[in-house]
């Protein structure tokens, strides 16, 4: 290769020329025409221009790869790994906040001209469904408790506290995870990052399907929602990178679509499953493996199908170049328009870039792999991520951060406060109009009378039982109060909502029941004895089938009506913009909530559930847009993930706070959610709007 042609590939990579990797023009669409010297080790050729001809010339478009050290020339390219002649082996950790800066701007802008080149095609659509099923599995997650808690407070004898805490574990779990894997994806990489988060979840899904305690439930339930808790600030962030500026927002867009699968998918196997009792089996009274069970393990599919999808897969080009691995980030991006070309039918075509920018990097010390402990390096990622999350701070996106604090609070707040609330006002309709029917027997005297079928929703006050047999029977919603029952024999008694209150027992045998003591309340027992009592709590599923089915038509309802919003979003998002977006369906939605006043029925509350999910998709959409939009790639996940933690205890106190008014009043949940929505509104008004802008 001629001296000429060297000093004019190195002087591309001078760091003192402000003009690094300049754009020219091409008659044949190139972008990027940087004549690097020749380096076959790395790999870089392109497919279409590979090989040289017999004169040894450089095919148009040939990829050289980065000059190295041992090159002889002055100085190495482009990028945070170079070094001088006689320089030390690190790097120069004195570079200026501005040219890094300066060099993530010519990054963006350059890698939307790439993208432009590279088109839409075969890749970014199977792309879509990999990451659409790791959206998947995190929407199935929010549903898995819900679905299974009426089973499991059986099997396992939960109180009320315990299923409260049981309910909202998985959004803790998902708070700390949204904030780790997003934190450590800006560090470590969005493929990397997403494979571990999505590995952690469907283990700690297998197991809290066998374990049999309450406590080891709880903690496996905690760990899959830690896992779990990624997949959303990883998942935009990472397929925003390979989208043009004007696909961005409708793409992004179809992908939330995932996650309303995810409802409809857990909803259906929960209704194919759980009412299946039949599927059950059981080792002795210590080991029982009940229909919620395989249930539970069905719902670890779509993220055991993610990871394994997602193997195949690489990482974000963008990500590479943010950190100075130019060739890994040229070999993708190649990867990316080859593939859409072939699918497009011209295989022929030539990725014209050679060259792409690569940022500075300020604050690592490259040294070889085997000098760095795991506590250095740790170290090292935890003061980066630290400082990661202190930039979302700094002047320059403080203001920026706390609006979208403020719109992802409300909105989180008031949305699963309201679709939390909706299911228990239905439960409490359905509880209210079953109480209505029931049966009250006052001072009944019932002497040697066999009990031999089901008690239910029965209240019984005063009555006197005087050699009586309750053989082989369930008992539901029964109430005995004031009452005596004197030799009396109970045998195989399977109760729910029993209760005995102020009742003597005299001369009085309890044998094979589950009426433990918790259930005689302030009651006397005479010579009374309990034998061989039913450990735990025994399934009974044909006795809540109904209400089961409920609950998994409701969400399936709900999680469905949000198919239009959220094909009308996807269609508008680049039309309207994100702001309007954002806020018109705030509004919307804060309207919708005072027609909850109307709602006094079951199908009247179902369908009002459906209106409101079908109008605030459109602002969730928005928003996971313009977050991602609004940060650079840099700090992408880690804000996208800080916002997302918050999201999430915004969750936990609108369900605990909504829940507490269930039975009491309407007007005080709706205002709260009207009020709520209607202050993220506003300050949505408030925000940049990112429509057209190329990606930072």
């Amino acid at each position: 290769m001629n001296d000429e042609y060297s000093k004019r590939s190195y002087s591309r990579f001078e760091e003192d020329d402000n003009e690094d990797y300049p754009m020219q023009g091409s008659q044949d669409g190139g972008y990027y025409r940087g004549d690097s010297q020749a380096n076959d080790d790395e790999g870089g050729h392109s497919d279409s221009t590979e090989g040289h001809d017999e004169d040894d010339e450089i095919y148009e478009g040939e990829y050289q790869g980065i000059p190295r050290a041992d090159s002889g020339k002055g100085s190495l390219a482009g990028g945070p790994g170079s070094v001088k002649a006689g320089a030390p082996e690190f790097r120069d950790i004195g570079v200026s906040e501005a040219e890094r800066r300066k060099d993530q701007e010519e990054l963006a802008q350059q890698y939307e001209t790439i993208l432009q080149e590279c088109g839409h095609g075969k890749f970014q659509w199977t792309l879509y469904f990999v990451l659409g099923l790791a959206l998947m599995a995190d929407g199935v997650e929010i549903f898995v408790v819900g679905f299974v808690l009426p089973s499991a407070e059986k099997d396992m004898c939960l109180s009320e506290p315990n299923k409260s805490m049981l309910g909202l574990i998985v959004y803790f779990g998902m708070m700390v995870g949204a904030f780790l894997w997003g934190a450590l994806a800006d560090r470590i990489g969005r493929r990397q990052s997403l494979l571990i988060s999505l590995s952690i979840n469907s283990i700690f899904s297998f197991f809290s399907s066998f374990v049999q305690g309450y406590s080891t439930f709880l903690f496996c339930r905690l760990l899959s929602g830690v896992g779990i808790g990624g997949s959303i600030p990883i998942v935009f962030s990472y397929y925003s990178e390979f989208l043009a500026q004007e696909k961005r927002g409708e793409h992004l867009s179809w992908l939330c679509m995932f996650w309303m699968i995810g409802g409809i998918y857990a909803s259906a196997m929960a209704w194919a499953i759980i009412p299946h009792y039949g599927w059950s089996f059981q080792m002795g009274s210590a080991y029982q493996f009940h229909s919620w069970r395989v249930f539970v393990l069905v719902c670890a599919f779509p993220c055991v199908a993610a990871i394994a999808a997602l193997s195949s897969m690489p990482e974000s080009p963008r990500f590479y170049l943010e950190n100075g691995k130019h060739d890994e980030g040229w070999m993708i991006l190649k990867q990316v328009h080859d593939t859409n070309m072939r699918a497009k039918g011209y295989p022929e075509r030539v990725f014209s870039v050679t060259t792409i920018k690569t940022v500075k990097q300020m604050d690592e010390l490259e040294f070889s792999a085997g000098l760095l402990s795991f506590s250095l390096v740790f170290l090292i990622h935890t003061l980066q991520i630290r400082n990661n999350i202190l930039a979302c701070f700094s002047p320059e996106y403080k203001r920026t951060t706390f609006m979208l604090m403020a719109v992802w609070f409300t909105m989180s707040f008031s949305y699963y406060g309201l679709t939390v609330w909706f299911p228990d006002m239905i439960k409490y309709i359905q509880k209210q109009e079953y109480e209505s029917r029931t049966k009250t027997f006052t001072k009944e005297q019932v002497e040697h009378i066999t009990f031999n079928f089901t008690l239910e929703n029965q209240v019984h006050r005063e009555g006197h039982y005087f050699n009586d047999k309750f053989l082989n029977l369930k008992m539901k919603s029964m109430v005995f109060e004031d009452s005596v029952f004197e030799e009396c024999y109970f045998e195989d008694i399977t109760s729910t909502h029993t209760f005995f209150r102020n009742c003597t027992f005299i001369a009085s045998l309890f044998y094979n029941t589950d009426l433990f003591k918790y259930r005689l309340i302030n009651c006397k027992l005479i010579n009374s004895t309990f034998l061989h009592n039913k450990e735990g709590c025994m399934l009974d599923f044909s006795d809540d089938f109904n209400n089961a089915y409920m609950i998994y038509f409701v969400n399936f309802l709900g999680t469905l009506a949000v198919l239009p919003g959220n094909i009308v979003s996807a269609l508008l998002m680049d039309k309207i913009g994100r702001l309007r977006m954002l806020a018109g369906s705030s509004v919307i939605s804060c309207v919708s909530c005072f027609f909850l006043m109307f709602g006094n029925s079951e199908s009247g509350m179902i369908a009002l559930l459906c209106l409101f999910g079908g109008i605030s998709i459109a602002s969730w959409n928005a928003l996971d847009v313009i977050t991602v939009e609004l940060y650079p790639s840099d700090k992408r996940t880690t804000a996208f993930g800080f916002l997302n933690a918050l999201c999430k205890l915004a969750a936990v106190l609108g369900i605990s706070i909504f829940q507490s008014f269930v039975g009491i009043t309407k007007a005080v949940p709706i205002l709260f959610a009207a009020g709520a929505l209607a202050a993220g509104s506003f300050l949505a008004t408030k925000l940049p709007e990112t429509r057209g802008q190329v990606l930072q």
